[in-house]
Order: structure tokens, then sequence, then C-alpha cells
């Protein structure tokens, strides 16, 4: 007779992993109303005035010879104006200016570039020399006022350009609109009178709406239909809610799309041993997490996994649990929930990947 060696787990909180190291830091500048310095009229320094203007600056173009190009769009530009001196730049051209580029032809005026800007407290980039660049442009997809930025460091352009592309094909071009309203609507949403919860509930409704209809245009009575909606649950988006999220055979790639929504709006997140680290990071950083139950299982600790979930959930949690296998395997945690009137989503998971990849592509797509 072989005995069975269970690891029994006090529950106990897991901090979020560490950030891995980043090449570069994604910011996203607010220069609308602010000044931008451009040395150089060659096609290249043209698409970064551009870019500069249509985020509403003002650029100071400085340049003895300029492309038609750069002429062009200073007579039409996106946004902010475009201004052209004809003339090199001088190191009291930075005063007062939020950012600079350079088109610099070699690298003694690269050095002499960088160095008056970084003296002038201005961050600098100077096209294609990076040693040179307090900051990097990298490919955008705009949906402004969502803009999604993406940057390989410099180490492979082509590729950063090819993934921009698959993301202008995923996101439809209607999540421009719907940003802008979510722009419009959040002050109307905090002098509403809701609560915290009933707030975050209004915007996993709009965010839900918009998904569903991404090429419709936001009217008024879009908001008034979600803040009715919201107002229609009551009680129960102050209660908190479980959702039970079958995490398949630990490969994070098999995720549903159900099951990823789920983890980046839950609040407290319990998992177990036959669950991937991995797919913590499609979490919120700020959830709880929590280790529990046993490796091999029982119903005691099942039981106990239950009663904590029913009361976290009771004290306005949004909860997860995240079970190896498929969902319907956590079938004490249910009875606790349904016994302490919580409300339980259901979200299978993956359990035969050779035979259900196909199907879990599908969903995330």
């Amino acid at each position: 007779m072989t005995a069975t060696l269970m690891t029994t787990h006090t529950p106990a909180e897991q901090r979020p992993p560490r950030m891995e190291p980043l090449a570069r830091l994604p910011v996203f500048f607010a220069l609308e109303g602010r000044r931008a310095v451009i040395a150089g009229g060659t096609p290249g320094a043209t698409w970064k005035a551009e870019l500069l203007s249509a985020t509403g600056a003002t650029v100071d173009v400085y340049a003895a010879d300029v492309s038609q190009e750069m002429q062009a769009v200073a007579v039409d530009p996106p946004r902010g104006a475009i201004v052209i001196h004809r003339r090199a730049w001088l190191a009291n051209d930075f005063t007062g200016a939020a950012i600079a580029v350079g088109a610099c032809e070699n690298e003694t005026e690269a050095q002499l570039f960088s160095d008056a800007a970084r003296a002038a407290g201005v961050p600098v980039n100077v096209i294609d020399k990076p040693k040179f660049c307090d900051f990097a442009f990298g490919a955008i997809v705009n949906r402004s006022p969502m803009v999604i930025g993406i940057s390989t460091d410099g180490a492979a352009p082509v590729f950063g350009q090819a993934i921009r592309g698959k993301l202008e094909a995923l996101i439809p071009r209607g999540f421009a609109q719907w940003a802008a309203a979510a722009r419009r609507w959040r002050a109307d949403v905090q002098a509403s009178g809701l609560s915290f919860n009933a707030r975050r509930r209004f915007w996993q409704l709009f965010t839900e709406h918009a998904v569903t209809y991404p090429d419709s245009t936001p009217q008024e009575f879009d908001y008034e239909m979600l803040l009715e909606r919201t107002k229609a649950e009551g009680e129960r988006v102050e209660q908190g809610s479980v959702t039970l999220v079958g995490a398949g055979p630990g490969d994070p790639q098999l995720l549903t799309l159900r099951a990823v929504r789920a983890l980046q709006s839950a609040d407290v997140i319990l998992f177990d041993d036959l669950v991937s680290i991995e797919m913590l990071d499609f979490a919120r950083r700020e959830a709880r997490k929590l280790l529990v139950g046993k490796t091999a299982g029982n119903s005691a600790a099942l039981q106990e996994t239950g009663a904590l979930i029913a009361g976290l959930a009771k004290s306005g949690r949004r909860v997860v649990r995240l079970k190896g296998g498929d969902a319907s395997n956590a079938e004490k945690e249910l009875e606790a929930c349904r016994k302490a009137g919580i409300p339980v989503e259901m979200v299978p998971g993956v359990t035969d990947p050779a035979a259900r990849v196909p199907d879990a592509v599908q969903r995330v797509a």
C-alpha cells in the first residue's frame, strides 16, 4: 500500500513578481500647447515634425535647406503649427522647449546637438543615432486618445512594424470613438452618485459594449443605457462576485479571452499548485494573489477555500478562483458560494490541448 504525500497550503499571499528588465521605459509625453525643436529639414525630420504636430505641439524647425516634404507639411500641419526657420540651430533655441529632435549628418553634429539640448534640460532624440538619444520613437497604433507604442530598442525596427501591422488588424478603428467617449463621460460618471464599485461596474459594462459594437458611434443614449444598467444591478454590485476560471493544462497561451478578462478585473485571485505562475501575469498588478488548497487536494481543504472565497466576495471583492484543468472541478467552491448567495460565473478551461487549440485560438481572436 502506497501513501500519497499531500502538501497543505495555509492561504498565503503571493507578492507580484519583480518587473523584468526594460530596455526602454514606455512613457507618453503631453505636448499640447508646448514647443518642440527640430534640427534639419530632411524627409526623416519631416515625419518627426508631423508626428509632433499631431500631438498639438508647436514645432520650430531649424534648417538652411528644407525638403519639399517639410514645406508641404508646414503649410498643412496635422494639428500644431510647424514654423520653419531657414538657419542652423542655436543654443538659445532650446530655451522653453519640451522636446528636441535632430536630423544630424554625422556623429560630431549629433554630439553637439544632444549636448546643447541636455544642457537646456530638454529630452533629445537624434534620428538613427541611438547613443545620442534620451528617448526613442517606436511604431505607433493610433486610436487616439488610445495610443499604443511599440519599441524594440532599435534592435529590430522591421519586427516592430510587423507587430504594429498585426495590432492594426486586431484593433477596430472605431475604438478611437469609444475612447473619446470615455474621456467625455468620465466626469459625469464621477458626479453620478454611484459608489466606487458601481462606477467600476459602469466601466466594465462600457468596455463590453464598446467591444461588441466597435464601429458604432457612441451617443448620449449609450451613456444613459449603461448608467441605467449599472443602477439596475443594485446591491449585487456592492456584494462582489466570484468567477471560477479553468486554467487548463497550464499553458498561459491557452487561456481564453474570458479568462484573461476575469483576471484583469479581479481584486483577489486564489490559485493552487497546478496553476502555472505565468498565468498571473495577465492579472492586475495590484490584485491580491493567494496560494490555496492542496497539491493532491481533499474535501476539507476545498471547503476551507470555498468559505474563504465566499467571505471575500461578501465583503465586496471581485474574486477569481484559478483552478488547474476545468472550472467544473470546483464543486466545493461553487457549493460554498451558492449557499452564501454569491453570484458565480464559470469560465471553462482548455482540457485537451491537442484537440482544443483551434477552439482556444478562435476564442481569443
